[in-house]
């Protein structure tokens, strides 16, 4: 038994076990002392909140610990020996003690940032002089603080102390070090899963916006994290900056972020229906190819196409972002993702004005449909942000049999569950359906095998299979009495694969359709708007259709407004990208990097340094303000 280090091994867990105990005491203080500011209605709540909070506890600690189980499981013969116990000793408390006093301090600071404290305050106290005699005031205005986290300290320690590891000596070293290998091979793997937070290939890492997955309340999300786990995970990623490049003023005249589309009072108000379909690029579809000249030019939207001719859409227009949550944020709040997604920012967690903002404003119930588990993707937890009134995923459809075994429920079956859920909610609701089939690894339910052409692509079949799942929602919803006054958007979230060498154009890598369509005639949603547009043109744009008289915060524009406004496209490959009147401006948040004409969408001849025209220095200037008001209103939480 010596050699395969049993009592090794359950001493470590039992050290990281205490790891988790005292990180739930400190979330129950975190709360206690900033319960004014963080409402939790009843025990049950808090349970579930504390519950939740566990898998950003295992990231958190795990990121703390990963020297200490390393050394505590190496083969080095030496393990046991008291001295080197008490070297282990000392790296796990001086590791997780300064990790420890992070959560204490985030009592004190969460009532000033009103946020778990990330990165982002390195930024702001690197800018002060007086951080250190700010820092000594609050310790001795809440000197609980420090004698909560001596107290708590102090008990751990004693019972640390009550697993103790036997001095022993491996008597077959062959087997010592094979078990070694072996303890080592599945703490590793447990520690990797543990600090993605999640086992599973197909999700991302957990990050800030998925502790409101869990909450009813987006404060409480501050609850469900630790301020280790949000400081690591920050930690390298923020590039939100405030800059100051032009003045307010110049900002207010040519940004316009605040915008109003008065219109005469519309009753019934319009149902809105949002479908933001996974990787649903401009390139797979017909209809919004006409005008490319691609030779030998191949569809796969057949129905996409055929809605197309009755619906107004946008044949010129871009994806604000690279991701899936990049697109929900853009759609359906206008924030764009820059080179950091604002999602997974330190930055996320804020109230936002957005069409669901606008729609809840305005009497309509709000529901968000995703096929995926629940959570996947990070939409549930943002999705809480934005304010959906009901979201349904996976344990909603509550059905196995037509999981794809990836990704979600297959995009036939959970349309129809969308088109009949929707059948049972009173009007004006505003609801949107994020797809899943038309994503890697790209497949299509057995039963449809070589029904939807295949093309060169591996997507193109799945393109066709869920053009087919949007036809038969419409065949379904055209039955249904909300259906004659809804308003419709088809919109992709962002591109994929590329065929055609006219996609992989810089800019193209970006290029989607977007779609307006309503059977209603007064809406007027005919035609096609050949000026650039984008993602974020969605929310003002249903928010003018919805007549909601009031002040919007947009930096995209309405595709129906009766009054000219300028565009500006925004997105990012690395620098950000602007694109404003004739030209395409690259920025890396300091400097321009290249200039191209509009038409130039492959960069292929930077003009930068060698053109300078008043339009441009005006592009310049205006790409500037942007990026600053950007900027401005995320780090300084005036998204409302």
């Amino acid at each position: 038994m010596k050699d395969i280090r049993l009592q090794e091994v359950f001493a470590l867990f039992y050290r990281l076990f205490l790891a988790f105990f005292f990180y739930q005491i400190a979330r129950f203080l975190f709360w206690f002392f900033n319960r004014e500011l963080i409402p939790i209605d009843s025990l049950s709540d808090y349970f579930s909140i504390s519950y939740h909070g566990t898998a950003f506890d295992t990231t958190a600690i795990l990121y703390v610990n990963s020297l200490f189980i390393l050394l505590s499981l190496l083969p080095l013969v030496i393990n046991t020996k008291k001295y080197y116990q008490k070297f282990l000793f000392y790296l796990y408390f001086i590791t997780n003690g300064i990790a420890y006093g992070m959560n204490f301090g985030d009592f004190i600071y969460y009532r000033f940032s009103q946020a778990r404290l990330t990165t982002a305050a390195l930024n702001v106290a690197k800018h002060e002089d007086n951080i250190g005699k700010v820092f000594m005031v609050s310790v001795l205005e809440h000197p609980f603080v420090i004698l909560w986290f001596i107290i708590l300290m102090i008990f751990w320690i004693f019972l640390y102390k009550k697993v103790k590891v036997q001095e022993q000596k491996p008597v077959i070293k062959w087997k010592y070090f094979v078990f070694s290998v072996l303890n080592l091979c599945i703490v590793a793997a447990l520690v990797v899963g543990g600090i993605r937070g999640d086992f599973k290939h197909s999700t991302r890492p957990i990050n800030l916006v998925d502790a409101n997955r869990h909450v009813k309340n987006p404060l409480q999300a501050n609850v469900v994290l630790n301020s280790v786990f949000s400081f690591f995970r920050t930690m390298n990623t923020n590039n939100f900056k405030e800059v100051h490049f032009v003045n307010e003023k110049f900002i207010e005249v040519n940004i316009k972020p605040y915008k109003i589309y008065p219109r005469e009072n519309i009753e019934p108000k319009p149902n809105v229906v949002i479908f933001i379909i996974e990787s649903f690029g401009k390139e797979y579809s017909g209809a919004f190819n006409k005008s490319t000249k691609i030779k030998d030019f191949v569809s796969y939207t057949p129905f996409f196409d055929s809605l197309a001719t009755h619906s107004l859409i946008a044949t010129n227009a871009f994806a604000n972002g690279r991701q899936s949550i990049h697109g929900m944020s853009s759609v359906l709040a206008g924030i764009p993702s820059l080179k950091d997604a604002f999602t997974s920012s330190p930055y996320s967690n804020q109230k936002i004005q957005s069409i669901v903002s606008v729609s809840n404003e305005m009497g309509y119930d709000t529901s968000f449909f995703h096929g995926a588990p629940n959570g996947s993707m990070g939409f549930l937890g943002f999705g809480n942000i934005l304010g959906f009134k009901h979201y349904y995923g996976k344990t909603e459809y509550n059905n196995d049999a037509d999981f794809d075994g990836m990704w979600g429920i297959w995009d036939e079956p959970f349309f129809q569950y969308f088109a009949k859920t929707l059948n049972t909610k009173k009007s004006p609701f505003m609801a949107t359906m994020f797809s899943v089939s038309s994503h890697h690894p790209f497949k299509i339910p057995e039963k449809y095998k070589g029904k939807f052409k295949k093309g060169p692509l591996e997507i193109h079949e799945p393109i066709g299979y869920t053009d087919f799942a949007l036809k038969k929602f419409f065949e379904t919803a055209k039955k249904m009495p909300w259906y004659q006054n809804t308003i419709f958007v088809v919109v992709a979230d962002h591109t994929n694969q590329i065929a055609y060498p006219e996609y992989e154009k810089a800019m193209n890598r970006f290029a989607i359709p977007i779609l307006f369509y309503s059977p209603n005639p007064k809406y007027q949603l005919k035609g096609e708007i050949t000026e650039p547009a984008q993602q974020m043109d969605i929310y003002p744009t249903l928010a003018d259709l919805m007549g909601y008289n009031k002040k919007i915060r947009s930096w995209g524009r309405s595709l129906v407004s009766e009054k000219k406004e300028d565009y500006l496209i925004v997105n990012s490959s690395g620098v950000e990208q602007f694109m404003i009147g004739n030209y395409i401006y690259l920025f890396d948040g300091k400097d321009f990097t290249g200039i191209y004409d509009i038409k130039d969408l492959g960069y292929e001849n930077n003009l930068l340094g060698k053109v300078k025209t008043p339009e441009i220095t005006f592009g310049e200037q205006k790409s500037k303000a942007w990026y600053q008001d950007y900027m401005d209103r995320v780090i300084n939480r005036k998204l409302n």
